[in-house]
């Protein structure tokens, strides 16, 4: 045998080595969102649309649900095993003694604003004045009912002092305000940007940008993420590692692409029939999206004080923000993709 065949065996074998310790153990992985078709979600939908998943070797199949209290319980129950959703999940559940770990963050800002209906608006001061009134979410328990809980307590609110209706995302929202099911919206982008521009809404809060976020809560407010039991994680490091991938390659993607690239890979029905409106919508949030996927401790810390300010079950010394995310993968994930951190 020469040399060169040697040598092209060797090559061979540390191929299969490595193709071996990298394998993906749950190539088969079901995402549970909560109204994919807000701007909250942008990063997952092209991931999907760009075909980076498939690329990194998994088959995910997303399943959209109201909202993303009702995405969670789907991996809860055991029909999903990843959750696209707020971070701030992964506090709530370990106060109440369940575990998940983000292990990749998508959004830098939770791209949610609280607008009070135009009819309504010269009544409106400051967030006492929110008392009594029909608060529309996506679903109860979920992102949105957070920031409208947070603003609340900033006017000396409890969250019984108000009436929460699940409203969805999307056109349903528009609708719910329309019909007159609702006093005020929680809610994401597109629609509220559609709403504040047809002069149906007042915004009164906004964490559309990181400059919005700060002036509420006080510091960087980490969002969408993908998160998922801490035993998931453990016993599936490389599905992890392949979902992270594929999540930091489209965020990548997104801080190149124009706005009509974007428009181009979305869905049509996303676009609530007026492109215009939603490439307006786009611009207003494109500054929440993660630039690199990884979470910073300040976020955690943030997330932690703003749910206990408003949240009795929450005891800041019992919560091991450590637990909560994870930026492992997300590393790697640069690494693979040439962006040094």
């Amino acid at each position: 045998m020469n040399s060169l065949v040697r040598f092209l065996i060797a090559g061979a074998m540390v191929a299969v080595m490595a193709g071996a310790q990298a394998q993906i153990e749950k190539p088969d992985v079901h995402i549970a969102v909560g109204g994919k078709s807000a701007l909250y979600y942008l990063p997952l939908t092209l991931t999907e649309r760009l075909g980076y998943f498939k690329a990194e070797g998994l088959n995910v199949r997303v399943s959209d649900f109201p909202g993303g209290s009702r995405s969670l319980q789907a991996v809860v129950g055991g029909s999903a095993d990843v959750v696209s959703g707020a971070y701030e999940h992964t506090i709530n559940m370990q106060a109440n003694g369940q575990h998940f770990t983000a292990f990749v963050l998508s959004g830098a800002a939770p791209q949610i604003s609280v607008g009070i209906a135009a009819s309504r608006a010269a009544t409106y001061k400051s967030p006492k004045d929110l008392k009594g009134l029909k608060i529309g979410v996506s679903a109860p328990g979920s992102s949105t009912n957070m920031v409208a809980n947070f603003l609340l307590a900033k006017g000396g609110l409890k969250p019984t002092d108000v009436s929460i209706v699940g409203v969805g995302a999307g056109a349903t929202v528009i609708a719910a305000l329309e019909q007159g099911r609702v006093d005020v919206l929680s809610q994401t982008d597109p629609a509220m940007t559609i709403l504040e521009k047809e002069g149906k809404i007042k915004i009164i809060a906004e964490t559309r940008t990181p400059e919005g976020t700060e002036k509420l809560f006080g510091g960087p407010m980490p969002a969408a993420s993908l998160y998922a039991p801490v035993d998931f994680v453990k016993k599936n490091p490389n599905t992890v590692q392949a979902l992270t991938n594929a999540m930091v390659r489209s965020l990548l993607w997104l801080q190149q692409a124009s706005p009509q690239q974007v428009l181009d890979t979305v869905p049509e029905d996303y676009l609530l029939g007026n492109k215009a409106m939603y490439l307006f919508a786009f611009n207003n949030v494109k500054t929440a999206y993660s630039k690199d996927g990884l979470m910073s401790d300040a976020g955690a810390k943030t997330t932690l004080k703003a749910l206990s300010s408003f949240n009795t079950k929450i005891d800041p010394s019992k919560i091991d923000l450590k637990e909560t995310y994870t930026n492992d993968f997300a590393k790697k994930a640069l690494a693979k993709y040439g962006k040094k951190k």
